[in-house]
């Protein structure tokens, strides 16, 4: 990527989401799109469920999840279905990662062969955290250099603790599951956020999780960004 695509607030940024989506996800067929929690892409979920698209034709999968039950404040299918899955967008079909597994991992590898079966998606959504992690990818964590190589075997991993708040067990998506893709998005906001990703573009020894999505050429990406 050469540019942070600049907004000039948090309701800029959600139309413009919105709209990239929508257009990823075409006029017709079957399609799938990765989706991510968090507070930023909220709006622009809101925005994109009263999108009159042919949901019917859409599968939906979260980039990852809490390991808690789905009813959960802290689960990202609470809020996908909430302030996504509502309007127009009711009719699309959501893949969850959490399932019956007794542990992170166990219900990683229950989604691997639906997630082998949605790719390659429409596109991929992703937030960031002021750490530079992205998905449930965390600096240091265990398993981090196989879940982070593009060519790696697993699609979907349990991460046993995560970096920041919620401090949970979490399933996530690998880069090599993320880069099967027509377009990757990375929303973010705030002066803190945009610094990492400047930060990663500039110097090649700073290497928080999301160096691995920026700098890659596998996928084309879009970094949009908001004060």
């Amino acid at each position: 990527m050469s540019s942070i695509e600049t907004y000039p607030d948090a309701d800029a940024l959600a139309d413009a989401v919105a709209t990239a989506i929508a257009y990823a996800l075409g006029p017709a067929g079957a399609v799938s799109l990765v989706v991510t929690g968090g507070t930023t892409v909220g709006p622009a979920y809101d925005r994109l469920a009263q999108i009159d698209l042919e949901w019917s034709r859409v599968t939906l999968v979260l980039s990852d999840e809490r390991f808690v039950a789905s009813s959960s404040p802290d689960s990202n299918e609470r809020l996908i279905r909430e302030r996504l899955m509502v309007g127009c967008a009711a009719r699309a079909t959501l893949v969850p990662l959490r399932g019956a597994g007794q542990t992170p991992d166990e219900d990683a590898v229950a989604a691997e062969p639906r997630l082998k079966e949605m790719a390659p998606y429409a596109s991929v959504l992703l937030g960031m955290g002021g750490d530079g992690h992205i998905a449930s990818l965390f600096e240091g964590a265990p398993g981090l250099g196989e879940a982070l190589d593009p060519d790696g075997d697993r699609l979907c991993v349990g991460v046993p603790m995560s970096g920041e708040e919620p401090r949970l067990p979490r399933i996530s998506l690998t880069l090599a599951a993320l880069l099967n893709t027509h377009v990757i998005l990375v929303a973010i906001t705030g002066a803190a956020k945009r610094a990492v990703v400047e930060r990663v573009l500039a110097d090649e020894t700073y290497t928080p999780p999301v160096a691995a999505i920026l700098r890659q050429t596998r996928a084309p990406i879009r970094v949009l960004w908001a004060p």
